[in-house]
């Protein structure tokens, strides 16, 4: 526990789920389809919550992502980097996950069966944990992260009109503070402020940041 008495990255493996499993629940938020519903949210303007206004943003679609903590000695986050033909988000790194469809019975069930569509990673190899804070977005979607313990022992198989890699990045380097860069770029005449966490040659940046800000406030923070 550092000064401020948040909990250090390099906690162990079993010392996290075990942190996750008491402070996550899988009760899905009544906000999740309901804008008018009262709960906590975060979002694309998370660090500026007046610009949703000013931007004339509604989100109003609801889907769900999963953030797959894979269970190894040193724990590790599973990422995928979306293909550049896709025409939303191209070329980002992301969480697997996609909009609910009216025949899945959950948001974690959702989550799962967009996780073997995109990467190939099998429903059995995942033990879903508890959801995150609701993500709002500018592209209209109102996101419940689940976040889950995965088995190492997988073998994925990518879907290429989706997926053009599949990577780990340890869980230590992106629950670190110091790691978690604030950014500001233009979007239709509005600051728009962000977080980003720079991995190597990988950029993890907007939603996918941020929902990794949200892992780090709700499990790390005190």
């Amino acid at each position: 526990m550092n000064e401020h008495g948040a909990i250090s990255p390099g906690m162990a493996a079993d010392d996290f789920f075990e942190r996750v499993r008491k402070r996550l629940r899988l009760d899905v938020p009544p906000a999740l389809t309901d804008p008018s519903a009262k709960g906590i949210r975060r979002g694309d303007l998370d660090l500026d919550p007046t610009l949703w206004e000013r931007a004339g943003v509604n989100a109003t679609r609801p889907a769900a992502v999963l953030v797959p903590v894979v269970d190894r000695a040193a724990p590790t986050v599973l990422l995928t980097q979306r293909t550049t033909e896709l025409t939303s988000h191209a070329g980002q790194v992301a969480f697997p996950g996609g909009k609910i469809d009216p025949t899945d019975e959950s948001p974690v069930a959702a989550a799962l069966r967009e996780a073997e569509e995109e990467i190939g990673l099998l429903p059995m190899l995942v033990e879903p944990i508890g959801y995150l804070d609701l993500y709002l977005t500018f592209s209209g979607f109102r996101i419940l992260p689940t976040v889950a313990r995965v088995k190492p022992d997988f073998a994925l198989t990518l879907n290429p009109r989706e997926v053009s890699e599949a990577f780990e990045v340890p869980l230590d380097f992106l629950m670190e503070p110091a790691n978690h860069q604030r950014k500001t770029r233009d979007w239709k005449g509005i600051p728009r402020e962000y977080y980003a966490i720079p991995f190597g040659e990988r950029y993890i940046w907007g939603i996918t940041a941020g929902i990794l800000r949200n892992l780090y406030e709700r499990i790390y923070a005190a």
